[in-house]
């Protein structure tokens, strides 16, 4: 019996409807259709192998005029690691000044992946 799964491209607009199939039991590769470009088939063997997000929130700050501050990662996230995260993320409280770009978290989980400020705050 195939083993098939539906995806939609998020490579770029044009949101192909992808069908990634492999038989079961199989340690093939997936076979990829519906893709108009080579990245729909690499995003959608990502996704299924290894599903990533780039992880967006806020932290509390001592911020009279922001009391809470944009951060993002700087590279997607394997989906597992998010929850752990934002858990992490929503106990902070940040001392300001901080930077747009500035590293909150560096190598979270031992990833490689950081978290960064999404703005500057002054005060």
């Amino acid at each position: 019996m195939m083993k098939k799964k539906e995806l939609i491209c998020i490579s770029c607009p044009r949101g192909c409807h992808l069908t990634a199939e492999r038989g079961e039991g199989s340690t093939g590769e997936w076979q990829i259709s519906g893709n108009f470009c080579p990245r729909g088939a690499a995003y959608a063997i990502q996704e299924l192998n290894d599903p990533r997000r780039i992880v967006t929130a806020t932290v509390a700050s001592d911020s009279r005029l922001l009391p809470r501050l944009p951060v993002r990662t700087d590279r997607p996230l394997p989906k597992r690691m998010i929850a752990p995260l934002l858990n992490r993320l929503y106990r902070l409280r940040v001392k300001i000044p901080v930077k747009s770009g500035e590293v909150l978290i560096d190598d979270v989980e031992k990833s490689g992946v950081r978290v960064i400020f999404s703005c500057n705050c002054k005060e």
